[in-house]
């Protein structure tokens, strides 16, 4: 357990599975409390199974096995007041934020052409528009400390192009931007800010995704990705891994910064 993350605070989105959860449970082991926020519920868009209330009390069992305190929210990034009164609430049990991963995302398939005005504002409205939101209400507690990571959970989708995912991309490239100007502008508060950018993860999202092409999540990862190492997707643990690096002591000195998991995928 790390001396330097042993009682500090991680708010993270998109908590209940997939890389939101194998962070929160990464944290967890290294002392750190969790505030777990998660929509807990299907959207219309873009259809596929998202997390639950039973896997945020699950994940709220495990780190409390960990030993670390841990709550949960249910809750749309989209909807200022549900982040409001979670980091409110959250400050009020913790007395502080220390780390904040935002995680919470979508992906779905459509061509430019073809794409519904819904599908492209839920896709930015979540994973860009989300973000800030999320954001916007924890820099106050972290400018107050003088201190935090933000981790902002991007793609290798937001260092290039993808072929029918245009809305995705745009909303990836968009927490680059956001990365950067917030390093900027949260250096002299002693705030860091990164953006992580996977290849393909293996989570439920493929499954999803698969369910919806009438494809495996195998294809999903092999049309997604193209990686130069022979695996066709990192796994969650590896995400959590990267998040860990970066708000740890050894990441201490990183801002501003976009940190590849790409199995050689630009590469190519």
């Amino acid at each position: 357990m790390s001396v330097y993350l042993k009682d500090k605070v991680a708010f993270i989105t998109g908590a209940a599975h997939g890389q939101g959860r194998a962070t929160a449970l990464a944290l967890a082991a290294e002392g750190v409390h969790i505030a777990a926020f998660d929509i807990a519920k299907p959207l219309s868009y873009p259809g596929y199974t998202m997390g639950s209330t039973d896997d945020l009390e699950s994940l709220q069992e495990a780190c409390q096995k960990a030993g670390v305190q841990c709550i949960t929210f249910r809750g749309d990034v989209r909807l200022d007041a549900d982040v409001a009164g979670a980091v409110a609430k959250t400050e009020e049990k913790f007395k502080r934020i220390d780390i904040l991963f935002n995680n919470a995302g979508i992906c779905a398939y459509g061509l430019a052409d073809e794409l519904t005005e819904e599908a492209w504002d839920a896709m930015l409205d979540i994973n860009l528009k989300g973000a800030w939101l999320v954001a916007r209400r924890v820099i106050p507690i972290m400018k107050t400390q003088a201190s935090g990571a933000i981790i902002n959970n991007s793609s290798i989708a937001g260092l290039r192009g993808m072929n029918r995912l245009s809305h995705y991309a745009a909303s990836k490239w968009g927490l680059v931007g956001l990365t950067k100007s917030w390093a900027i502008e949260l250096a002299p508060y002693n705030i860091r800010v990164n953006s992580i950018h996977p290849t393909g993860v293996d989570t439920p999202m493929n499954d999803g995704l698969a369910f919806l092409e009438g494809s495996t999540p195998q294809e999903i990862a092999e049309r997604s990705a193209g990686n130069l190492l022979d695996v066709p997707w990192i796994t969650t643990d590896d995400v959590a891994r990267a998040v860990l690096y970066l708000v740890s002591e050894s990441g201490r000195y990183i801002t501003g910064s976009q940190l590849v998991l790409d199995a050689g995928l630009l590469t190519r």
